[in-house]
């Protein structure tokens, strides 16, 4: 069975294999997930739903950011691909702070 064009793409994007390709999407799901279910909670401590405005939704995305790259890390870290998401973190960084290079 041939591997679909998408899969390709990222195993040389990446530069790994299959399995690997499929575990860093896994996280990168994991990540989502556990960020989407965390969302209600703390916009709830914040303020109860029925008093928040755009800028509540603004707070939770400046507060989630920091949040989410801690969580990318450890689903990282659970499914063997620490140095992987660890090396991602460094470059996203790096490219905010408008810095070349790898």
């Amino acid at each position: 069975m041939k591997k679909p064009n998408w899969l390709e793409k990222l195993e040389n994007r990446w530069q790994v294999n299959t399995i690997r390709a499929i575990l860093i999407l896994v996280v990168f799901a994991c990540t989502g997930f556990t960020v989407f279910f965390l969302k209600e909670p703390i916009l709830s401590s914040i303020a109860p739903a029925d008093e928040r405005t755009w800028v509540f939704s603004l707070v939770y995305y400046i507060l989630i950011f920091p949040i989410y790259n801690v969580i990318l890390l450890f689903y990282g870290f659970i499914f063997g691909q620490f140095n992987f998401f660890w090396a991602f973190e460094k470059r996203m960084f790096r490219r905010m702070a408008g810095k070349k290079g790898q």
